[in-house]
């Protein structure tokens, strides 16, 4: 059963009130108070029961409660769900969420969440003592709808990266690199070079100005 705590202000609970019901992401809690344990330790689970008449959508999460000698194990293999064994499985069809240790004599309990991630047919069972938890009750297989889809928080950063734009690359400008782009500073030199040549000759036009001048000058005078 969902146990969610929703904050509403008063004017979402009127909108509630006009539109009847709202889905939103669920949490699944498997075998409800039963937990997730096979039928050695439960016998009146049947969890395949449990999950018969639910809707399961994108991001919603199942929720087992069990303990660290029963393991949690998701895969889309059919074949995989059946043999109870995930040994040959490959690693994007099936998903080992709790590792259950059965040498360990300490056993604790654990909460394992298992989010929804892949619409479709999802499978579940515990793959420990060589898939006998598996045998004796501790599966079950569900189908997921796309509902909401997933939210942002569960879906893969690679898949919200935006993708390259043909457009920028069509838009940018041709650049052209002029012959001497290694030795920017030699356009400048000649430059300097150019306005101190000037500068000379400017300077020897003004002596010869001088001295006719000058000579003028004198020839005025006798």
């Amino acid at each position: 059963m969902e146990q969610r705590v929703l904050f509403l202000s008063f004017s979402s609970l009127l909108l509630l009130s006009f539109s009847g019901s709202v889905d939103a992401y669920k949490n699944y809690t498997v075998g409800d108070s039963l937990g997730w344990y096979d039928t050695t330790v439960k016998s009146n689970v049947d969890y395949q029961k449990w999950a018969d008449g639910k809707n399961f959508s994108l991001g919603d999460f199942l929720i087992f409660n069990t303990d660290t000698n029963h393991s949690v194990v998701q895969t889309y293999n059919f074949t995989t769900y059946k043999l109870c064994d995930f040994d040959n499985s490959v690693d994007n069809d099936t998903v080992e969420w709790s590792s259950a240790n059965p040498s360990n004599t300490l056993t604790q309990g654990a909460t394992v969440a298992v989010p929804l991630l892949k619409e479709g047919p999802n499978y579940f069972f515990s793959g420990d003592y060589d898939g006998e938890q598996c045998d004796k009750g501790q599966h079950f297989k569900i189908t997921v709808s796309h509902g909401k889809g997933l939210p942002d928080s569960l879906k893969d950063p690679s898949d919200q990266a935006p993708a390259p734009n043909a457009a920028d690359y069509d838009s940018t400008p041709d650049t052209v690199v002029p012959f001497d782009f290694n030795n920017p500073h030699d356009q400048d030199t000649d430059v300097k070079k150019d306005s101190g040549s000037l500068s000379l000759h400017g300077k020897f036009l003004d002596m010869k100005l001088n001295g006719i001048l000058l000579l003028l000058g004198i020839v005025y005078m006798f």
